[in-house]
């Protein structure tokens, strides 16, 4: 298992040992600076291993850059999956760099990245270069060279549209800081990428469409079931392996494209604002779970269930059941919409979630362009006009409104940079939210590992058949909720092997 690791803890023999075997497990948990070369590269390099009295290991490219480095344009290493620590730990600098990949910075610099995160910006400076090697500014100036060199490498855009939607302020602050991440200009970038793989650049024309990378193995077959399960018209389309939607962005909107392919996720994008780029990357992202460790997480709970009296990942002849490796836990796009959704869902049937939802959408979602013709509805438009279009028990209705309210006064912040603890109890204090709904929110919107969702009937139908107790779970720790979409996905596809069990509210909404 790949241990998470900051500023001050990384172990030398650990990191080198993992460039001298080339380990792509650890792309993404540190960099290696090569002093001798002014270069830094991702651990998988396949440069020829530089000597130990060469090297330092740095937590994340924006402390190398601090440092001089310049990225190798051989491994990139800018584009390795993100590390799983941003996801895994509830630490501040793990919520300030979820925070940061979304574009707070971009939008509302430090303080509001600060204001965030309740903690002033002299402390937050201080923990970020502590734990990361580099303070916020310095961490979203590499989150932006990142996004450059994708859009030159990638897409025909010029180079004043790409600085603009890379979130730079001026077209001398895109080329110099170009220059000192890459060490050569944006057209010389963009001229070595078109000499190593052809130019074949399509037309822009509005649509990026781009290769986002994940760590293997990943149980594609779950998260398609997940997405084409769950999907709302007028909001969503599932067709021929593609997940389709509109998504409300910080600067307009967007409709995303998404199919899993082996070694990455293709993704096309349809902006209003280019700005909106990075953002709708980063929740992609942790939609899909695409950085998580599923190596690490495979292992540890394969070594947990050992002591179960059926063993899901013993294989062998014939006697064993198999549980597929790389299982993901889908987060979410949109907070908000993720805590109504799943109100909107306790107590019915998946299906029947769709439909209500579809028609809150169709009621109350604002009308656009292109294959998906409806955004999901503001929380504004729901609190005011949801009790005219939303059906069922009245007291269900109400508890939505009444959500939704709180959503659009800020009396609720749903937000991928709280803590857990915080969130789950800000949602039991809502009316008509309960234990369930508190930590299927938390664990989504937070992409928080250790999640049980102890009372959901699946989860329990699932732990009974692979002989798991429920109650006896702490040796499952960090990883349980990955644990529970194991169990889901187990329950789910043996119905025959115990009590039918409707699919209602205790389900993934």
């Amino acid at each position: 298992m790949v241990d998470s690791v900051s500023a001050n803890e990384l172990d030398f023999e650990r990191c080198y040992r993992a460039v001298a075997t080339r380990d792509a497990r650890f792309d993404g948990h540190f960099v290696t600076a090569v002093r001798t070369t002014g270069i830094y590269c991702r651990p998988s390099c396949p440069a020829i291993t530089p000597k130990r009295t060469n090297v330092t290991f740095l937590p994340t490219a924006a402390a190398a850059q601090q440092h001089g480095f310049r990225a190798c344009r051989r491994c990139l290493p800018d584009a390795a999956p993100g590390s799983p620590q941003w996801n895994t730990n509830a630490d501040l600098a793990s919520r300030a760099m979820r925070l940061i990949g979304d574009g707070v910075i971009e939008r509302g610099g430090v303080p509001a990245l600060a204001d965030a995160l309740g903690y002033s910006q002299r402390q937050l400076t201080r923990v970020l270069t502590s734990e990361l090697g580099a303070g916020p500014l310095a961490l979203a100036r590499a989150h932006r060279a990142h996004t450059a060199r994708l859009l030159i490498q990638t897409t025909r855009l010029s180079m004043s549209d790409i600085a603009f939607a890379a979130g730079f302020a001026s077209i001398r602050q895109f080329n110099d800081t170009v220059r000192e991440v890459f060490a050569v200009s944006p057209t010389t970038l963009r001229e070595e990428s078109r000499r190593r793989n052809g130019d074949t650049l399509p037309a822009t024309n509005g649509l990026l469409t781009l290769r986002l990378p994940y760590r293997e193995p990943l149980d594609q077959s779950w998260l398609e079931w997940f997405l084409a399960a769950h999907t709302v018209p007028g909001l969503e389309l599932w067709e021929h392996g593609v997940y389709t939607r509109s998504l409300r962005t910080p600067h307009g909107h967007t409709t995303i494209r998404l199919s899993i392919q082996p070694g990455h996720v293709r993704a096309s994008l349809s902006l209003q604002d280019m700005r909106d780029l990075a953002p709708t990357v980063a929740r992609i992202r942790h939609f899909l779970d695409l950085d998580a460790d599923p190596v690490g997480i495979d292992e540890a709970l394969t070594a947990s269930m050992a002591g179960s009296p059926v063993h899901p990942h013993v294989s062998g002849d014939g006697g064993g059941i198999t549980l597929p490796p790389g299982i993901r836990v889908p987060g979410c796009l949109d907070g908000p919409e993720l805590l109504l959704r799943t109100m909107i869902g306790q107590q019915i049937s998946v299906a029947a979630a769709n439909t209500h939802t579809a028609r809150l959408v169709q009621g109350l979602g604002e009308a656009i362009a292109g294959p998906i013709p409806h955004l999901f509805p503001t929380a504004e438009a729901i609190a005011e006009h949801g009790s005219e279009v939303l059906t069922g028990p009245g007291r269900r209705v109400d508890a939505i409104v009444g959500a939704a309210k709180a959503i659009s006064t800020g009396d609720l912040v749903l937000h991928s940079g709280r803590t857990a603890a915080d969130l789950r109890r800000d949602l039991l204090a809502l009316d008509g939210v309960g234990p369930w709904t508190a930590d299927y929110v938390t664990m989504r919107l937070l992409a928080d590992p250790d999640v049980l969702l102890h009372s959901d009937l699946i989860v329990r139908r699932g732990a009974g058949l692979l002989g798991i107790d429920l109650a006896d779970t702490a040796r499952f720790s960090p990883w349980r909720s990955y644990l529970t979409m194991h169990l889901w996905k187990y329950a789910l596809a043996h119905p025959a092997d115990g009590p039918k069990t409707s699919p209602t509210r205790r389900t993934p909404q």
